[in-house]
């Protein structure tokens, strides 16, 4: 078995659900010890940090003989639930996929980039320059390990190994978290002139949220990330079935695109308020942002860009640069002065109950990362 696919096994088969979006998740920490033992068996200079109790990020260094470029490559260890899955940590191979939570997003990326400064160190290390190599916490909740990271860390180019088929992405969405609540008058069911229902109210608030997202699916599209979008997430209200409910309240998320406000999907529906306001003096309601995460673009003409182009197009495959709808971490690296691409395995079953990744695509990922090194740095 190639030392990769040996390596994607034992973390698949390590839980390293999120706790912050799984009451009781795992965790980070004992995929960040099985990480930490990797890359120091590599001969990295390894440091392990908590970015949370028991959340730990890992880092490599792997120094080069000469000055030169410093290229980072970072993936995230945690992983989203595993509701509805019979064996989420039992890593199965069936027709040339491996199936587990966490195959394909993202730890075949980690194990990579894990295996990727193996195969450097092993062949008497980098002739120039510095890798560093970066297995972070949350970030499929708030990414307190990337934000952790730059604090601490930085290179002239990263590669942030997130599943994108193999292609080159220079671009990702970013998203906005919205929630908005709707007030009525608990009464008596039988008792309308005395009730006010704050359900229906929100029904009014769905209906103008699905006006504004059609608007956005219809509207102009970024050349690589296409349209923005909205869609409701979660809903509540009520108390019991002969009471008028006095309170409703739903959370939304919009997909945003470079150049749009951070508070964009605040506005939109907070606009849809001041207008139901105005139709109905009896209509109460309010948003705030929960949270949200900027869309991300680097140039194309970013040396890690053109060197892993090249890197790609010298193994005769596609080297055209291409877009994710999710968000991933490279918006804080490049945010904070890292400048990153993405650049990851071939798979399906995100966030899914049959998630798998392509077993050939991580040894292609692996040995072009060992190529980019060597180039770019």
């Amino acid at each position: 078995m190639d030392p990769v696919i040996a390596l994607l096994r034992d973390l698949v088969a390590i839980d390293s659900v999120n706790p912050s979006l799984v009451p009781g998740g795992a965790g980070e920490a004992a995929i960040a010890d099985r990480i930490a033992a990797a890359l120091g068996a590599a001969g990295l200079d390894v440091e392990v940090s908590e970015v949370g109790p028991g959340r730990p990020n890992v880092v490599g260094v792997l120094e080069g003989r000469a000055p030169g470029r410093a290229l980072m490559l970072c993936g995230h260890t945690d992983t989203v639930g595993v509701e509805g899955m019979a064996a989420p940590f039992d890593p199965v191979e069936r027709a040339g996929r491996l199936y587990g939570r966490g195959a394909q997003d993202m730890k075949s990326g980690v194990a990579a980039m894990v295996d990727a400064a193996a195969r450097l160190g092993a062949a008497g290390g980098l002739s120039a320059g510095r890798l560093v190599v970066a297995a972070v916490a949350d970030e499929e909740h708030a990414s307190l390990g990337a934000d952790a990271l730059v604090r601490g860390h930085g290179a002239d180019g990263a590669v942030v190994t997130e599943p994108t088929g193999l292609a080159i992405a220079t671009g990702h969405k970013g998203f906005e978290w919205v929630e908005v609540e709707t007030l009525g008058l608990s009464a008596h069911g039988s008792r309308p002139a005395e009730g006010r229902d704050a359900i229906l109210h929100m029904g009014r608030v769905l209906t103008r949220l699905e006006s504004i997202n059609a608007r956005l699916i219809t509207g102009p599209a970024h050349p690589l990330l296409g349209t923005p979008s909205l869609h409701a997430s979660t809903i509540g209200g009520g108390r019991e079935l002969s009471v008028y409910p006095d309170r409703c309240c739903l959370r939304f998320e919009r997909r945003t695109l470079t150049g749009e406000p951070a508070d964009v999907g605040l506005m939109e529906v907070q606009q849809a308020l001041d207008e139901l306001r105005e139709e109905d003096a009896a209509f109460e309601g309010s948003a705030r942002r929960l949270f949200s995460r900027p869309a991300y673009e680097i140039e194309h003409d970013h040396p890690v860009c053109l060197v892993l182009a090249e890197v790609v197009g010298r193994q005769g495959r596609d080297s055209t640069p291409t877009g994710m709808s999710y968000w991933t971490d490279a918006s804080v690296l490049g945010r904070a002065g890292t400048a990153s691409v993405l650049f990851g395995p071939s798979g399906a079953g995100l966030h899914g109950t049959e998630e798998y990744v392509e077993i050939d695509s991580v040894l292609t990922c692996r040995d072009t990362l060992v190529d980019l090194a060597r180039a770019f740095c």
